[in-house]
């Protein structure tokens, strides 16, 4: 260690140490986990749409033909969208999981799932439902579900995470958002052109199927994103270079 690391360990107080080892417990929970499943498709949106909402309803036929496909639904495992996709994962037997976390509109973790972790944080939680995923789809939702958009979307614009497949759900609530980047934010130089192909928008949840049946199926307890921050020659690093 350091001398300069030793001395601000030293400077930090009693709350800041107990602070800084509640974020690790928190994380260190999230990270063993998440290396007893393969990665699979994490599925964000609304906890406050109703089952019966047509958001909800292909949420939930998403998640079945994730599961009919092998492929793991993961969720903050609340519910509204979160509920509907676990839902469809789990009454066709597959792996169903919730990331929860309690929240004013989001209590309980939803019923319809096989594995659950509660979170006291949001980064913490927010860095599993990122490393629990190769494929990425976002429904509809609030300012939960934008924040976790733009954090995924940068940290793949800035190549701090391997580029991975995201899909917005739903074309007429996405298409204002995707205009604004496109008439706003590009022309005065706050993105570059390559940014908004990032992420694809999509009516078609056979699109988000066909591309985590392209990637396929990785071993437990490996993680795509292994060494990915360390090696310049990551197999990842390399695709995103082509």
């Amino acid at each position: 260690m350091l001398e300069e690391e030793r001395k601000m360990i030293q400077e930090l107080s009693i709350a800041d140490l107990e602070r800084a080892q509640a974020y690790a417990r928190d994380l260190g929970r999230g990270l063993k986990i998440i290396r007893t499943f393969p990665q699979g498709v994490t599925i964000f949106g609304s906890a406050r749409l109703p089952q019966n909402n047509k958001y909800c309803v292909a949420a939930r036929e998403l998640g079945q033909k994730l599961a009919m496909n092998g492929h793991a639904v993961i969720t903050g495992g609340g519910p509204g969208i979160m509920e509907a996709a676990n839902h469809g994962a789990y009454e066709y037997g597959g792996r169903s999981i919730g990331l929860n976390i309690t929240l004013s509109h989001e209590q309980f973790p939803n019923p319809y799932l096989t594995d659950m972790l509660q979170f006291e944080y949001f980064f913490a939680r927010k860095v599993m439902l990122a490393m629990s995923a190769k494929v990425y789809a976002f429904f509809p939702g609030g300012l939960g579900t934008m924040d976790e958009l733009t954090e995924i979307t940068i940290l793949m614009q800035e190549n701090k995470m391997p580029v991975m497949p995201i899909f917005l759900f739903g074309k007429s609530f996405w298409r204002p958002l995707d205009k604004f980047y496109a008439t706003k934010m590009e022309p005065a130089k706050l993105i570059g052109p390559k940014d908004r192909k990032i992420y694809k928008m999509t009516d078609d949840i056979n699109d988000i199927v066909r591309a985590a049946n392209k990637i396929g199926h990785p071993k437990i307890k490996t993680n795509y994103y292994d060494g990915f921050g360390e090696a310049t020659n990551h197999p990842l690093r390399q695709n995103q270079a082509k």
